[in-house]
C-alpha cells in the first residue's frame, strides 16, 4: 500500500513507523526539514520537505497514485485542505485528518464530500482524555483497551505480593509463573474486570480526589469529564488560560501556579490526592510535577510524555503510567488502514504488541476461520484469539474449541506486528480478497 503522511510530529513518526514495519511504501511531508533528516536515517521511507497543503508539494510526494493520506499536521487548517486537495485534485481514496478544534468535530458535515472531503477525523486530545478517563475507573490498570462496543476488555495490571495467582503455575501455561513486579495483561468480559484484578493484586480505592497539571485542551477536557463526580483541581500556569479555565468549567477549582511548585502542592493537600495527572505541553514539567506529587504522598501519578526513551524509562517505577500521546492515538488510525472488516486497533507496550478486534464473513467454502475450531486456525507465531464475540454475548477463549462463526468479532493478541497482516490475510473471504 502506498502511503503518504503529512507531519512529522510524534504521531505522524509513530504512524510511518508502524506502516514502514509492515512493508508500505510510505512517503512523509513536513516543513522540518531536521525531523525529515531524523526519520530517513531510521526508516525505509521517502521525504518531501514543504507545506502539505500546496498541490505542488503533494504531487512530489507521490499523491497522485497513493492509497491513504494522513493529515496530522499540527495544523486544522493544513490538515483539512490537504486532504480536499487529495480528493479533488488526486483522487486519493482515503483521506484522514487529525483534527484538534471541537468546533469542527461538531459540524460534521464541514467534513464530508461536500466539504473538506475528510474520510475519517480523529482528535488526539480526546482519544487521550477518553484514555485516561478509562484508566480512573480501573485505578489498578496500566492500560485499558475496549472491544466489540465495551463487552470485552483487555486490560493490564502490575502483579503485587499477595495475589491469588502471583508465584503460581498458571493452569493453561503451567511453566509460567507469574511474580511481583510482572506485567501482565489479561482479556475478560467487561464485568468480570475487577474479580480478574483481584487474582492478582488488592482493588485499590475509587479515585476522588484528582489533581490535573496542565489547562491545555487535554487538561480542560479531562476536568470537563471528572468534575460532576469528582474533587477536581486545576493548575494552570498561564494566568490569561486560568482565567478561561475558570469561565469553561462549573466546579472544578482552577489555581494559577507552577506545577512543580513544592508549597503550592502541599498548600492543596497533593499527600490526600487519590490521583495527580501532568498533562502539560512539556515532557520534563510532566515529570518533575509527577515525581514530586509521588514523593509527597499522591497516591497515583500519570504523566503525559511524548519522547518514548523518556517514556520507557518512566513507566513503572515512580511514575506508576507514563502516557504517550502519539502511541494511544495510533490505535485509532491503524483501524483504518487494517485490511479486512476491522473494528479495532490498540497498540500495546508502547506500540511493541497490538490487539485487533476482526469480523469474520463468509462461510467454510470462502473463508479460512469460518466453521473452524480455534485450534485448528494456522495463526502466525505471537498471534492468539482471545476472545469472540457473538451477538451480545462475550465469549472468552480460554479454550481453543470453540468454532468461528459467521459475523463473530474476533479478537486477536499479537505479541509480534510482523505477523499482522498474515491475521489480515487470513480473515480474509477467498482467495482474491487481496
Amino acid at each position: 500500500m502506498k502511503i503518504l503522511i503529512l507531519g512529522a510530529g510524534q504521531v505522524g513518526a509513530s504512524v510511518a513507523e508502524s506502516m514502514v514495519s509492515e512493508r508500505n511504501d510510505v512517503t512523509v511531508v513536513d516543513t522540518n526539514i531536521d525531523r525529515l533528516r531524523d526519520l530517513q536515517s531510521q526508516f525505509n521511507l521517502r521525504t518531501v520537505a514543504g507545506n502539505a497543503a500546496h498541490p505542488e508539494i503533494l504531487a512530489e510526494a507521490g499523491a497522485a497514485d497513493s492509497d491513504m493520506l494522513f493529515a496530522v499536521t499540527a495544523s486544522d487548517e493544513t490538515n483539512l485542505v490537504a486532504c480536499k486537495v487529495g480528493h479533488a485534485v488526486f483522487n486519493i481514496p482515503t483521506r484522514i485528518a487529525r483534527i484538534r478544534s471541537t468546533w469542527f468535530q461538531s459540524h460534521p458535515k464541514l467534513l464530508g464530500n461536500g466539504g473538506f472531503s475528510v474520510s475519517h477525523a480523529i482528535c488526539p486530545e480526546q482519544i487521550v482524555t477518553d484514555y485516561i478517563g478509562k484508566l480512573i475507573e480501573f485505578p489498578e490498570a496500566l492500560q485499558v483497551a475496549e472491544f466489540a462496543g465495551g463487552l470485552i476488555d483487555l486490560v493490564a495490571v502490575r502483579a503485587v505480593e499477595g495475589g491469588a495467582i502471583v508465584r503460581r503455575p498458571l493452569d493453561l501455561a503451567p511453566d509460567t509463573v507469574v511474580r511481583p513486579g510482572d506485567e501482565v495483561f489479561f482479556v475478560a468480559a467487561s464485568g468480570h474486570i475487577r474479580e480478574v484484578m483481584a487474582e492478582m493484586r488488592q482493588i485499590d480505592r475509587p479515585v476522588k480526589r484528582v489533581i490535573i497539571a496542565g489547562g491545555g485542551n487535554i487538561g480542560l477536557r479531562l476536568a470537563r469529564a471528572l468534575e460532576d463526580r469528582m474533587n477536581v483541581k486545576v493548575i494552570e500556569s498561564s494566568k490569561l488560560r486560568s482565567e478561561y479555565l475558570s469561565g469553561q468549567l462549573g466546579s472544578a477549582l482552577v489555581l494559577n501556579g507552577d506545577v512543580s511548585n513544592e508549597d503550592l502542592l502541599g498548600d492543596e493537600n497533593v499527600d490526600e490526592t487519590d490521583l495527580f495527572v501532568s498533562v502539560t505541553n512539556d515532557d520534563e514539567a510532566n515529570i518533575m510535577s509527577a515525581l514530586l506529587a509521588k514523593r509527597m504522598g499522591a497516591r497515583r501519578v500519570i504523566a503525559l510524555i511524548n519522547r518514548r526513551a523518556y517514556g520507557d524509562l518512566m513507566q513503572g517505577g515512580q511514575i506508576d503510567i507514563a502516557i504517550s500521546p502519539a502511541q494511544a492515538t495510533l490505535g485509532s488510525l491503524l483501524e483504518h488502514v487494517r485490511r479486512g472488516d476491522v473494528v479495532a486497533v490498540h497498540s500495546v507496550r508502547r506500540g511493541r504488541a497490538e490487539a485487533i478486534e476482526l469480523i469474520a464473513h463468509g462461510d467454510q467454502k470462502s473463508s479460512r476461520v469460518i466453521g473452524r475450531r480455534i485450534r485448528d486456525i494456522k495463526l502466525p507465531p505471537g498471534a492468539t484469539v482471545v476472545g469472540i464475540v457473538r451477538g451480545a454475548h462475550a465469549i472468552i477463549a480460554e479454550e481453543d474449541s470453540h468454532v468461528i462463526e459467521p459475523d463473530d468479532h474476533v479478537v486477536i493478541f499479537l505479541t509480534q506486528t510482523h505477523a499482522i497482516p498474515k491475521v489480515e490475510k487470513l480473515f480474509g473471504v477467498d482467495a482474491g480478497f487481496f
